[in-house]
């Protein structure tokens, strides 16, 4: 599943106007974001907890990037004007739309078309400029020994070459609870003392709530982590996670507003505390606050809503059949620094029986770029 399309549409009916207000918060001073409501009290389960079960896609929230583009200053939110403006755009893809039905020609804008108009300009909302923090010196070293698909320049010999996502074996974590262009299902559902969130692109979360769940010893770790629930105030439920294994990369870079490459670290430090907060029948702010002192020179705090889609329908996502793309990129790379070696432009020559140990070092080129987070 390498090389993953970043092409999108979206439908006309999800501009925020369209959104409950209550769920946009929007402030009249565009600089501020409110705290979280409170005032809403959830349906229970049959057991007596607030009752979260239902299908939260996130198409809708496809659009939002991580980090804050720089057109919108020191703004958590989008003017009316700037809103009004992508109605334009909608209609123009909508338009689209209806050719490929009436043509028979259904393709890549249906296969992961989303819902667009999002009146926030960033996820980031622990600080005023809506930006990631900076890398410590030893998260810019351990970023610049990652390897994946993404990252421009690289050689590719051996499995190890490639991410944990161009391998089809996970997202990683926090990664997997933020919007890509396509496969954005996410199900929770509940019994007695767990609730478990079932991800449409490769992974199943299981969290004991109520004191069910028990730390893991130490050495012991796995890419969703350790994590542990808890009910607050009737309506949020709180997620501690640790222990996660390091390797897959913090944030994707197909999620917008994300650093290039798919190669932001993680420690063995790393905390992940969650907050999903039922602020309506049918809309669940999520906050993600991170904590990795080895990695980034501060924590961060990412917030945005989900919005329940009880019709929304789960497609497979088959990473696995077919995923011939691994050993293309091994067999183009070789046969791309052969070519080259015949032309006199390589010194060495091509191993045929290189095994899994990189042709170079992964800091000497394709790094260049990854000493800071970039855009």
């Amino acid at each position: 599943m390498i090389r993953h399309t970043l092409l999108a549409g979206v439908t006309a009916g999800a501009m925020a106007l369209s959104f409950p207000l209550a769920a946009q918060q929007v402030p009249d001073d565009l600089t501020t974001m409110p705290e979280v409501p409170e005032g809403y009290t959830p349906a229970t389960t049959p057991w007596g907890d607030p009752d979260f079960r239902g299908i939260w896609p996130l198409n809708d929230v496809a659009e939002l990037p991580v980090n804050r583009p720089a057109q919108y200053g020191d703004r958590f939110w989008k003017t009316p004007e700037e809103i009004a403006s992508e109605q334009g755009r909608v209609e123009q893809l909508e338009e689209a739309y209806e050719a490929e039905d009436e043509d028979g020609t259904i393709g890549l804008g249906h296969w992961i078309e989303y819902q667009a108009g999002s009146r926030r300009t960033s996820m980031v909302v622990s600080s005023q400029d809506g930006q990631l923090p900076d890398f410590t010196e030893e998260g810019i070293h351990r970023s610049s020994l990652m390897r994946a698909s993404w990252v421009t320049g690289q050689t590719f010999d051996w499995v190890t070459d490639f991410d944990s996502w161009d391998r089809c074996i996970t997202r990683g974590f926090p990664a997997s609870m933020f919007p890509f262009r396509y496969n954005n299902g996410i199900r929770i559902f509940q019994s007695p003392g767990y609730v478990v969130i079932a991800l449409e692109m490769l992974g199943t979360r299981i969290i004991p709530v109520a004191g069910q769940g028990e730390e893991w010893p130490a050495g012991v770790d796995g890419y969703f982590g350790n994590s542990r629930g808890r009910w607050v105030d009737g309506n949020t439920l709180e997620v501690v996670t640790d222990h996660i294994k390091p390797g897959a990369s913090v944030l994707n870079v197909a999620t917008r507003g994300v650093p290039s490459g798919n190669t932001i670290p993680m420690s063995e430090s790393a905390s992940v505390t969650e907050r999903f907060h039922m602020v309506g029948p049918d809309t669940i702010t999520y906050e993600m606050h991170y904590s990795d002192p080895v990695v980034w020179e501060d924590d961060f705090t990412l917030r945005y809503n989900w919005s329940r889609d009880d019709d929304y329908e789960f497609f497979e996502y088959a990473c696995h059949e077919g995923n011939v793309q691994v050993r293309n990129y091994i067999t183009a790379d070789r046969t791309k620094r052969e070519q080259e070696y015949a032309r006199g432009a390589m010194v060495d020559e091509i191993d045929p029986d290189a095994g899994p140990p990189p042709a170079m070092d992964p800091a000497s080129r394709g790094t260049q770029n990854r000493n800071t987070q970039g855009d």
